[in-house]
């Protein structure tokens, strides 16, 4: 047995003491448990869901649609019944993928207004079905509140950031260009994906069309050219299966399983106990710190307690406000909060607006594999210089192309010469434009406990209500006009506008709920992600998110969480906590 396997099945004894406790280990969870092994400390990952071992807990990774009993078209409908909430994305629950999302039976909530709350409770997390785009935020979006009067102020600024981003993106590895856009700044990249015809046709008639807007290589975490670091990690390049969110067996994209969790135990200072429920923080009223956390063991429903110096909330946004509103003592009465702002603030990227096209020409062509990053049109409205819209802030598009019948020959009827006659002719190509759009963060968009139902274990759930407003609504329009507009300039046919009025939570980028902020009257974590009042509790996930600018936030989550775990150590080590 090695000393991974070993600090997994190991029972650790009740009131265990460790250097840090980390509360998840999904994407930031995973970069917080390494950063503080890495600097010395003694570590215990929490994970309220099942193990996943990388590569050979990917049972479904290199299946063949044929290998599966429905061919991955269909799901038993008993099955189906445990994931009512999870099938709303309409592409999640297939039988290749369903075990990496939450029992929606187990894990009820409650919707004051409609909230797609989409999860994996599992090492890893969200981090093995992620949508891998990553990209930097930019002062655009570090003083937009400031600048509106909106909300509060982010304690920080892009200079503040941008050696972390820089440091997480060597390690996890982002394919992308530099593109010289400062409201989307260059990262330390490896070589972008390579378009198909329709990629580049499209590239380059918007580039050439609207001298406001750029086309570029979505900025992806897939290795195209691995260091010899991420070697030494077992990972490799990308085959181009695009089977991401069934586990990757090569280590190509980034998720804790391939990169962060092995960094973490070959300094043999990780222990890892998956199916801890953390339920609440424990605070000394006496010496104002945290000493601790109460878990609830998922399977058996025995309460534990575990001790630490430091303990980081990577709980996901909801999940880690969940925790601190738990957290009740004399001194937080009504969670761990001085502000009055855990559970407000809730964001969500508002998407599923834009239109869809067909490609007549280039019938002749092809392209290798199935890419898994297509093009990407950063946000080209409200920027310095610009008319001003009717609405705020702004949205950028995620660009998808593909040829048909290109992956789903299998789908046809027949058999013999005519079947394999068929299974090799293509039809015409497809672009989608797929607009995500920044939400506001509106204070009374908020979540709360209730004891309206009780989980599996006996706890209360989180109440949701959250909405769209107007600004959101004008932005989707405009969305919906230009994305129109630049396919129609860049001559496709059939093109369609759709809006399908998703709910929030369906992005699945939760964003806010104990942000950061200047001070303890204005939020709950301050420039470190550490709580303002209790010093040894940081959160660096989506909860602690001041805005929600329409990049997708993850790059952002792993710098912040690499900033945080070199800041408490420091404070640590001199005593401060």
């Amino acid at each position: 047995m090695n000393q991974s396997q070993a600090s997994i099945q190991s029972p650790i004894p009740s009131g265990k003491k460790f250097d840090a406790i980390v509360v998840g280990s999904g994407i930031s969870g995973g970069w917080s448990a390494k950063e503080l092994c890495e600097k010395g400390l003694n570590v215990l990952l929490l994970e309220r869901g099942r193990m996943v071992e990388h590569v050979k807990d990917y049972h479904t990774a290199t299946l063949n649609p044929w290998d599966f009993p429905h061919h991955n078209q269909a799901m038993p409908l008993e099955l189906l019944k445990r994931y009512p909430v999870q099938n709303r994305t309409g592409f999640s629950i297939t039988e290749a993928t369903h075990q990496y999302f939450v029992n929606d039976l187990e894990n009820p909530y409650v919707e004051e207004k409609p909230f797609d709350w989409i999860r994996g409770y599992q090492v890893g997390g969200k981090s093995l079905m992620w949508g891998r785009y990553s990209f930097r935020f930019s002062d655009l979006d570090f003083e937009a509140n400031a600048k509106e009067g909106i909300a509060t102020d982010w304690p920080i600024r892009y200079k503040d950031i941008a050696p972390w981003y820089d440091y997480v993106e060597k390690f996890a590895g982002i394919a992308g260009s530099r593109d010289g856009l400062p409201h989307l700044p260059d990262g330390q990249f490896q070589p972008a994906m390579p378009d198909n015809c329709v990629e580049a046709h499209f590239r380059q008639a918007v580039n050439n069309g609207f001298p406001d807007r750029k086309v570029i290589s979505a900025r992806a975490a897939h290795l195209t050219a691995p260091t010899q670091e991420q070697m030494n990690l077992g990972r490799a390049k990308c085959q181009y299966r695009n089977l991401c969110m069934r586990g990757c067996p090569y280590g190509a994209y980034f998720s804790t399983q391939s990169a962060t969790l092995p960094a973490a135990r070959r300094t043999k200072r990780l222990t890892v106990r998956p199916h801890s429920i953390v339920n609440s923080i424990i605070y000394d009223e006496k010496t104002g710190r945290a000493t601790g956390v109460r878990v609830i063991d998922e399977q058996t429903h025995q309460w534990h307690e575990f001790k630490a110096n430091i303990i980081f909330l990577n709980a996901s946004a909801l999940g880690s406000t969940y925790i601190l509103m738990n957290s009740t003592s004399k001194q937080f009465p009504n969670g761990m909060d001085d502000s009055g702002q855990l559970g407000r603030n809730l964001m969500d990227h508002h998407f599923h607006v834009g239109a869809t096209a067909d490609y007549d020409h280039d019938l002749d062509k092809y392209y290798y594999g199935r890419h898994p990053a297509g093009l990407y049109i950063p946000r080209f409205r409200n920027l310095a210089g610009q008319e001003k819209q009717a609405f705020k802030r702004g949205y950028g598009f995620e660009v998808y192309t593909n040829r048909e019948n290109w992956d789903h020959a299998y789908h046809e009827e027949g058999f013999g010469a005519d079947f394999k006659e068929k299974a090799t002719q293509f039809g015409t190509w497809k672009i989608t434009l797929d607009a995500f759009g920044e939400c506001m963060p509106y204070e009374d968009n908020r979540v709360y406990l209730t004891d309206e139902l009780k989980d599996k274990w006996g706890q209360p759930v989180l109440k949701m209500d959250v909405h769209y407003r107007d600004n959101e609504t004008l932005m989707r329009k405009d969305a919906h006009d230009q994305a129109v507009q630049m396919l129609e300039k860049s001559g496709f046919s059939n093109i369609k506008g759709f809006d399908s009025q998703a709910h929030p939570g369906l992005s699945i980028h939760e964003m806010g709920t104990a942000r950061m902020g200047t001070s303890a009257k204005n939020s709950v974590f301050n420039k470190f992600n550490q709580h303002h009042v209790v010093k040894n509790v940081f959160c660096t996930d989506g909860a602690a998110m001041t805005s929600s600018p329409c990049q997708n936030p993850s790059l952002t989550y792993m710098a912040l969480s690499a900033r945080a775990a070199d800041y408490a150590v420091k404070a640590l080590k001199r005593g401060d906590l």
